[in-house]
């Protein structure tokens, strides 16, 4: 049997569409730069269709975030997957944030990018937090996994450094940012589990 034609493959929904086309044009060019009707224009929908789908710009931001947030979840999860020592692991992050930061698009984090234009209090704050709070847990069992003596400690430490080489990376156009903080975040776990 063959394949279906793209005729009669099923269409995406609106909704996957909106959301496509507010990951593409809202990671490029920010949140606040990318209207509505670009939006609507580019996932090829009716302007009611984005207001029944998601009821306003602001929850199509959250929602846009969310996906952000949980596709770099699954990314970094999957990354780490490869590493069996617990110290390989930590470290591994930096490596994992490395071939993300050398995708080709990359434009940094999507929560610092929308957080800098964002008020504070909306969507935008909320998910970038729940975000940020991810990030930090990862860190905390990561590091308690690796024998860190205060593991809370060094994954505050790591979260910065983690923001660091995501913005240099950004910054510099270059991924081995990512790399040198790895080489950081190797002398502070081993300070920590002295």
């Amino acid at each position: 049997m063959s394949a279906a034609s793209p005729s009669t493959a099923r269409k995406a929904s609106a909704r996957d569409r909106l959301l496509a086309a507010a990951d593409e044009l809202f990671y490029a060019e920010g949140v606040h730069t990318v209207g509505i009707d670009r939006i609507i224009e580019r996932a090829g929908v009716a302007k009611a269709s984005l207001y029944s789908t998601f009821g306003s710009k602001d929850e199509l931001v959250r929602a846009y975030l969310e996906g952000r947030h949980s596709l770099r979840r699954t990314r970094m999860l999957d990354g780490l997957e490869r590493y069996d020592d617990p110290r390989d692991r930590l470290l591994g992050v930096f490596e994992v944030l490395a071939e993300l930061a050398g995708a080709a698009g990359f434009r940094g984090c999507a929560f610092y990018n929308a957080s800098a234009e964002s008020p504070a209090g909306g969507p935008v704050e909320e998910v970038s937090t729940a975000n940020r709070a991810w990030t930090r847990g990862l860190f905390h069992e990561l590091a308690r996994d690796a024998g860190a003596r205060d593991p809370a400690a060094l994954a505050d430490q790591l979260v910065v450094l983690y923001d660091g080489a995501t913005v240099g990376a950004r910054m510099d156009k270059r991924a081995e940012a990512a790399l040198t903080a790895r080489g950081i975040a190797a002398s502070l776990l081993a300070a920590a589990t002295l």
